[in-house]
């Protein structure tokens, strides 16, 4: 905790209860390999400049932030002005209503941070808070600003703390309508359902995210070590063998009947079954044991 900075400080109200608290991000930014553009003869890095049609490359303190009121024509607005625009979101995250968890549509949530009190004084409140939403399974919403936004917001237990999450606001939700107006308003076959579920029962399991691996990023890693070692030069990349796709008409019930017979797993389960058996006591033999086989 001591090496990361908050990116937010100020107070947490709940009616007449304010609760001093800090904001951190809860996701990691360097978690991914990222790259960055280069020029190939010379392989120094691409830099961008900022450019003003028939004037060039033109100076930081020359660059104003500037609304379009019309087409081609802006106000522009200083940084002390935009400043000066005063919101109690600022400093005040007020904690205006309370839902239920499952009330606000997945699509609705955006980052998630960490929110935590910022000292010794604000932690029996913040406990209470935290430990009333626990026990009635609300979450509380808010707003904050933040980086010259200022966003929705919903809190919930996490831990010994609590995350704060940004949500998107209605006007930034694109409408389902136009996506899935094409979609027949048919229920499926009941006997094909009943298949359909009892194949999503027998994968269902308690979520563990450490089964799950980036084996994208992996393989990308993968990819930089063969190019490093081959000193830059070019590396053949093999053609993926294209997959065999299945006509149109498929007997449906055969092939989710197939799949429930499988000897599929879900990771978790699979884990699991990897699991170190206890061994069992060494018995003196004449003939030599036959290798353990190892686990797919």
């Amino acid at each position: 905790m001591a090496a990361a900075r908050p990116i937010w400080r100020g107070q947490l109200r709940l009616s007449l209860v304010s609760i001093n608290v800090e904001m951190f991000p809860a996701h990691k930014s360097g978690a991914t390999t990222s790259f960055n553009q280069i020029h190939a003869p010379t392989g120094k890095r691409i830099h961008y400049q900022k450019v003003v049609d028939g004037v060039g490359p033109v100076p930081a303190d020359e660059i104003r932030k500037g609304y379009e009121y019309e087409k081609g024509e802006y106000v522009l607005l200083e940084d002390d002005e935009l400043d000066a625009v005063k919101l109690e979101t600022k400093k005040t995250l007020d904690l205006v209503q309370f839902v239920d968890e499952a009330e606000i549509p997945p699509l609705y949530y955006d980052s998630a941070y960490f929110l935590v009190p910022a000292d010794e004084l604000a932690e029996d409140a913040f406990r209470v808070v935290r430990d009333a939403l626990r026990k009635s399974k609300r979450v509380g919403l808010g707003q904050l600003a933040l980086r010259g936004k200022e966003y929705l917001v919903a809190i919930r237990p996490c831990g010994k703390g609590m995350l704060l999450e940004t949500l998107h606001y209605q006007e930034e939700i694109r409408k389902s309508d136009s996506f899935f107006s094409e979609i027949p308003a048919k229920s499926a076959d009941p006997d094909l359902l009943e298949v359909a579920t009892a194949l999503i029962d027998k994968k269902t399991a308690k979520f563990d995210p450490t089964e799950y691996k980036n084996h994208y990023q992996a393989a990308l890693r993968e990819l930089i070590q063969r190019k490093l070692k081959s000193k830059g030069r070019r590396i053949e990349v093999e053609e993926e063998k294209p997959r065999q796709e299945s006509g149109n008409v498929i007997d449906l019930m055969a092939a989710l009947k197939k799949s429930l017979e499988s000897g599929e797993r879900t990771p978790a389960k699979s884990a699991a079954r990897k699991a170190p058996a206890k061994k069992a006591p060494a018995k003196k033999a004449a003939a030599k044991a036959a290798p353990r086989r190892k686990a797919s």
